[in-house]
């Protein structure tokens, strides 16, 4: 099947601007000291909760070996906290400390708060509603194409 001209236009556009807005975002993140698998991990136990070092390597799409690093790094920074799995006493869980949960929620409030006031001051009323047009629009593409 050929693709349209529209269709890679778009396609490459879009890769091109999301990926300029995930560097900005990136650099207004207080993660200096942290590695974007450091970072990535902690983003995942906020959103999906606690879970296994296996299901994280899983999740992450990572070796064992890599994962044990990564949490390893985090603990030290005391982001992350170990505790025995209520169903299986033999596995170790993983959930965020408050001070992880404190550093992903500073950081998210920088780039939202960035990202809004961008949006405000660079784009009418009728450019922001058509960017959230636009953003569902291609959530939904997305959604259907699993």
């Amino acid at each position: 099947m050929e693709i349209s001209a529209s269709a890679a236009r778009a396609a490459s556009e879009v890769r091109v601007v999301f990926g300029r807005v995930k560097r900005r975002l990136k650099a207004l993140a207080d993660t200096d000291d942290l590695t974007p698998s450091q970072s990535s991990v902690l983003s995942r136990l906020d959103k999906d909760g606690p879970a296994s070092a296996s299901e994280l390597a899983t999740a992450e799409r990572i070796r064992p070996q890599s994962i044990a690093a990564i949490l390893a790094a985090l603990r030290q920074a005391d982001l992350i906290q170990r505790h025995p799995d209520p169903q299986d006493g033999r596995r170790q869980v993983v959930s965020l400390t408050s001070a992880g949960r404190h550093r992903l929620q500073g950081d998210r409030k920088v780039r939202q708060e960035w990202l809004a006031q961008t949006l405000q001051d660079h784009c009418t009323e009728a450019e922001r509603q058509k960017i959230i047009t636009a953003l569902a629009l291609l959530d939904r593409a997305i959604e259907a194409a699993r």
